[in-house]
């Protein structure tokens, strides 16, 4: 198979839940496991930290990546949904896997597919599993897909597990309560691991302290730690000060990125480095904070960071974000507005199995609306999502795609307004 044949496979014949959503989730590991046993289970062959989250792994996932190849360690990366590129999935030092790698994957594990019945997200993660084995990488940074305790990357036992924070996503499959959504997240703490809370919440916290006691796992809530508070932003940058215990801990340290809420990645991000260095089992080489601030700086560089907070044009300022559920556009939404000192357009596409109740009422009502369903079929229709946004006020006209969306939100803008492209990762995905 040519590689456009094997990505043709891969999105069409194996069930693909970004595209397909609920009927194409997997309840149990059978699978995952199966398929790595046939590989002979590469993921027992390279070192790993583990993250979940609901929102914010991403991020941390791209940040601890950084910090480590700024140090000389040759890191893998595996991280989902891609953006526009399937091999975003699977990098090390921040290059994608080769073409010839995926068919060669592919074509290597399908004649076992008939037997195994994998899902798409099954096979990245084995892909990504086995490609780090092949190039022997240092430390792989695994982020979860969804949820934790079943979720395929949990066959790992790395040596830090991470949770960044639990709000309200995916409900149907990790329950309608903050608890129950943190006890499947929890599902990653592993025995003896020690675990980074990257956000202490009364409600979720005694799952995370139960669980770790179980399973003797020493525990640290990253922002009873660490203060990181943003003193300059730039168009592409933030400069934060940083506090450990409310003692000065740096005063400058730069991200190669922007956000309102990127603050609370980055504790959660030196956190888990802090830890992780306490309780290293192989006498590593000390990761010099040089190393955090250098691999920092040149973050989309070195890790390809890219769909949060991201700026795609000036005059008009055009931005992007990947923010989809409640608290994601809690996170962003007032700080759009705030910066926005003139009119505000905003482009908007989601999935249609968002809890649109829920998410629009989120959305400013005196921003101009440009509505579009982003090209997957799990989008939402243009004209379903303009008729609810109607029902809260938010008034705009329908387009046939995100980009025609963007293009006349362009044509209407003037220079000092301000234009959001957002409500999905498959939107942002169309525009980046």
């Amino acid at each position: 198979m040519t590689y456009q044949e094997t990505l043709f496979f891969l999105y069409t014949q194996l069930p693909m839940y970004q595209r397909q959503g609920p009927m194409a989730f997997k309840k149990d590991m059978a699978n995952i496991l199966a398929l790595l046993e046939y590989l002979g289970n590469p993921h027992e062959q390279f070192r790993s930290i583990h993250v979940a989250g609901t929102n914010g792994k991403g991020s941390v996932s791209h940040l601890l990546s950084a910090a480590l190849q700024a140090n000389g360690w040759k890191t893998g990366l595996y991280t989902s949904p891609h953006y526009k590129d399937f091999r975003e999935r699977v990098k090390v030092d921040g290059n994608y896997i080769s073409e010839e790698g995926v068919v060669t994957f592919v074509e290597k594990i399908r004649p076992h597919l008939e037997k195994i019945k994998a899902s798409f997200f099954e096979i990245t993660v084995a892909m990504a599993f086995d490609y780090f084995a092949q190039q022997k990488v240092d430390m792989a940074i695994v982020e979860v897909g969804l949820g934790g305790r079943l979720d395929s990357t949990n066959v790992l036992l790395p040596e830090l597990s991470i949770i960044t924070n639990i709000g309200f996503d995916h409900q149907q499959f990790l329950g309608d309560t903050l608890p129950l959504i943190a006890s499947e997240k929890a599902g990653i703490i592993k025995s003896n691991v020690p675990v980074v809370i990257g956000q202490t919440h009364e409600e979720t916290a005694p799952v995370f302290r139960k669980k770790a006691k179980q399973e003797t796992a020493p525990l640290y809530f990253a922002d009873q730690y660490f203060q990181a508070i943003s003193l300059k932003e730039a168009l592409q940058s933030t400069t934060y000060k940083v506090f450990r215990n409310h003692q000065l801990y740096t005063p400058f340290l730069t991200v190669d990125w922007r956000g309102p809420y990127q603050y609370l990645n980055v504790q959660t991000a030196l956190m888990a480095l802090e830890v992780w260095q306490k309780y290293a089992k192989n006498n590593d080489p000390f990761l010099f904070f040089d190393s955090i601030e250098k691999g920092w700086k040149n973050l989309r560089e070195l890790s390809k960071f890219q769909g949060r907070w991201q700026v795609l044009g000036e005059k008009p300022l055009i931005l992007t974000d990947s923010a989809h559920n409640e608290d994601g556009l809690k996170a962003i939404l007032p700080a759009l507005e705030q910066q926005c000192t003139h009119q505000l357009h905003i482009v908007l596409g989601v999935v249609n199995d968002k809890d649109l109740d829920k998410v629009l009422p989120l959305f400013p009502e005196n921003a101009i609306y440009y509505f579009a369903k982003a090209n997957i079929p799990r989008g939402l229709p243009a004209d379903v999502l303009q008729v609810n946004a109607r029902k809260h006020s938010l008034k705009g006209r329908k387009y046939v795609s995100v980009k025609n969306a963007l293009n006349a939100a362009r044509r209407n803008a003037q220079q000092e307004d301000t234009i959001f492209v957002g409500g999905s990762i498959f939107t942002v995905a169309e525009v980046l």
